[in-house]
């Protein structure tokens, strides 16, 4: 998450309620997609579960799910890959301070944080710590589990087979275009049922992993990146995914 061009200003946001959890009705679907429909729906996470320190919020989203309400239905997946970007952290967008891009960053944690990376692909934050300290949790990765023929879709028209299905959100830039995920988004609260939130279905994650981050040269040895070990949604290089 390191200081990276972005060219697009903020837009206003949608405001969700938390009055209905079950995304079912919020999208006014009838179930969920085939792939997930012998699950049970995720509910929304409260904010008070989630730690407030940094590094223990991104061990704690492994495996919990990321949801996005479209209008073509339900998408999403289990969490498998973050990275924390701590306090005073040289690699993090909160380092220099609040500007009008990375106030996110500095809401109570539990809000999203988008931002377009070098003016391509956009990535997935979720803010941490307390309000009006900036610190974050990059999403890097999630196993697919709803909507898959919907990403699919937005990643244009993917086939999604063997290796294809394993590459339909391995990766921040992946994952943001198949939930369609953009700074429209940006300061939505992700514990509030909307247009996108986090949710728990009850499961335990396997086995977690930690390694260095993907990609920054500033800290770029901190063993700041969580992941699930042996799963193959997992980005990055086989050497830190052992």
């Amino acid at each position: 998450m390191e200081f990276l061009d972005e060219r697009r200003p903020a837009r206003p946001n949608p405001l969700p309620t938390r009055s209905n959890p079950d995304p079912r009705g919020r999208a006014g679907l009838s179930g969920w997609d085939e792939i997930g429909a012998t699950m049970a729906p995720p509910r929304v996470l409260d904010r008070a579960e989630m730690p407030v320190d940094t590094a223990e919020l991104a061990h704690f989203l492994i495996g919990k799910m990321l949801v996005r309400m479209l209008a073509e239905g339900v998408a999403g997946g289990r969490i498998v890959e973050t990275e924390a970007y701590s306090i005073g952290d040289p690699a993090g967008h909160a380092y220099r301070g609040v500007t009008p891009r990375n106030r996110a960053l500095f809401l109570e944690r539990g809000h999203a944080y988008v931002y377009l990376a070098y003016g391509v692909s956009f990535m997935l934050n979720v803010s941490s710590e307390t309000s009006g300290v900036g610190a974050g949790v990059l999403i890097r990765a999630i196993e697919p589990t709803l909507g898959v023929a919907i990403m699919e879709r937005n990643r244009g028209g993917q086939r999604v087979r063997g290796l294809a299905a394993r590459d339909l959100a391995r990766g921040p830039g992946r994952l943001c275009e198949a939930l369609k995920i953009d700074r429209r988004l940006d300061g939505i609260d992700l514990c509030r049922a909307g247009p996108l939130w986090l949710g728990s279905d009850g499961q335990a994650p396997d086995e977690i992993g930690r390694s260095k981050r993907i990609g920054i040269t500033r800290a770029p040895d901190s063993p700041l990146r969580f992941y699930v070990r042996g799963n193959r949604f997992v980005s990055g290089p086989r050497a830190l995914n052992r």
